[in-house]
């Protein structure tokens, strides 16, 4: 059986004018195997559809890179910008 690639989270912009609940700031990054207790649980479930396809060989309609996709958090009032990058 082939070793699933890594994942890699990033924040690496904002929108809202509000903080994160859970303290994320541009420039975190996350390993999404090693670090699920570090990362807001909101964020990861919208994250989850997207890791999903790019783990298992997939790619992101309309995304201009088959390893890479962004997408926002669900908090209408922090809106955090995040990627997603297949390793």
């Amino acid at each position: 059986m082939a070793k699933r690639p890594k994942i890699i989270i990033k924040m690496i912009d904002k929108m809202g004018k509000g903080t994160c609940h859970y303290g994320h700031k541009i420039g975190d990054a996350f390993d999404f195997d090693t670090d699920r207790g570090r990362m807001c649980p909101m964020m990861v479930h919208t994250a989850f559809p997207y890791i999903d396809i790019l783990r298992y060989g997939g790619s992101i309609p309309g995304g201009d890179n088959s390893d890479k996709c962004k997408f926002c958090c669900p908090d209408a009032d922090v809106i955090n910008i995040f990627e997603i990058e297949r390793i």
